[in-house]
């Protein structure tokens, strides 16, 4: 069995034809087609994209609840078997930063219950209806196409305007991609250039253009060619007079043109030189935590508490939720701040100072110790008013 029979050969399907595409209500077709302007062939890019999932791997997935408990030791390791929690993370942020589009399909087992969840990337998605319930319908590069129902899904999206279910394309990053490519080749020839020399001269007692061909041809055999040997003197007869070097004079994007290109990059996805080099931590990290990381830990959460949960048990408390714990991205000084004030005074316990500073939880380190002059208020009320009596 195939890797797509798995995942979508015991979902539920329709028998029949669709009855047509799911018209929205701004009048946009929700239509998904992978993006071919090869946002993630750029370096650059590339490199942007792998730091935002690299954090957003990190991420920890929590299901709270009671309800579905077998579902619930599925997801305890991973969202399926092919793949564990920081890999499907990693997976689904670099899709959605790519595509601007990510989904979410659950796999059943033969007995039509849920087993796992997985992120496919289809060339080509859109929203059709079979008595009048909206499905998507995914169709793959190598030519399998599979349905489900959207109730069923989840999709994740960015930079979404027009369409009330898709996110934009990435168009609008091309003018960049283009000033890369040229950043790049305008580098390439200028190393070549500089590598290469060419003179120009004039010739005497040659009327032909054909012996001229032959005389240039015959000069740079016996002077630059293989045969030739490495460095020594250029010595020529004087038939040739005016003899001058050509030089090149490559354009190559300076350091502020070159910043300039680099910046937009950065802006567009909304990180920086600390972030890609992993110099930030402290107020810096948060920053990025809190303009990347949190909105897709939000995003996932709502979507995945929708797609394993009826409406009843959301509100009986069964939610997914993405949590990152970013106290240990601070300095070491500040971590030494944060654990002397606030483990003595009971605001924390022992594992969960250990745990800012990347230690192994101990036994009995989950209760809250406090100073000796640290009294309830209610309690020392109490005491002093049993000593007036």
């Amino acid at each position: 069995m195939s890797l797509f029979d798995k995942i979508f050969g015991h979902a539920p399907r329709p028998i029949g034809p669709f009855g047509g595409e799911f018209k929205m209500l701004d009048g946009y077709t929700p239509r998904f087609t992978s993006f071919s302007g090869g946002v993630y062939e750029s370096e650059l890019i590339r490199s942007v994209i792998n730091a935002r999932a690299t954090h957003i791997s990190k991420l920890r997935i929590e299901i709270l609840g009671s309800a579905q408990p077998g579902l619930r030791r599925l997801l305890s390791h991973g969202p399926s078997e092919y793949a564990r929690w920081s890999q499907f993370l990693y997976r689904l942020s670099t899709i959605l930063d790519c595509c601007n589009n990510a989904f979410l399909a659950p796999t059943y087992n033969k007995f039509g219950e849920m087993t796992g969840i997985f992120t496919p990337l289809p060339s080509r998605c859109e929203v059709v209806q079979y008595d009048g319930v909206p499905y998507l319908r995914y169709e793959f590069n190598d030519g399998n196409k599979a349905s489900m129902e959207l109730d069923r899904c989840g999709i994740m999206t960015k930079f979404q305007y027009k369409n009330d279910l898709l996110g934009e394309s990435n168009a609008a990053l091309l003018p960049t991609m283009d000033l890369i490519h040229i950043q790049q080749q305008g580098i390439k020839e200028g190393i070549r250039s500089a590598a290469s020399y060419k003179f120009w001269g004039q010739l005497s007692n040659f009327s032909k253009s054909e012996d001229l061909a032959r005389e240039r041809k015959r000069f740079s055999a016996e002077n630059f060619g293989k045969e030739a040997q490495a460095g020594g003197l250029l010595l020529f007869p004087n038939t040739y007079q005016n003899i001058n070097q050509v030089k090149a004079d490559p354009w190559v994007a300076d350091s502020d043109e070159m910043k300039a290109i680099k910046d937009s990059v950065y802006g567009y996805f909304g990180v920086n030189d600390d972030i890609l080099q992993n110099r930030a931590y402290g107020d810096a990290w948060t920053a990025f935590y809190e303009g990347c990381v949190e909105p897709f830990a939000i995003q996932l959460s709502e979507v995945m508490t929708r797609m394993l949960f009826t409406l009843r048990e959301q509100s009986s408390g069964n939610e997914v939720i993405a949590t990152a714990n970013r106290l240990q991205y601070m300095s070491n000084k500040d971590k030494l701040n944060y654990s002397k004030e606030l483990l003595d005074r009971g605001v924390i316990s022992i594992n969960e100072a250990r745990e800012v500073w990347n230690m192994a939880p101990v036994d009995g380190g989950d209760q809250r110790v406090i100073r000796g002059e640290y009294y309830a208020t209610d309690d020392k009320l109490g005491e002093d008013e049993d000593a007036e009596e």
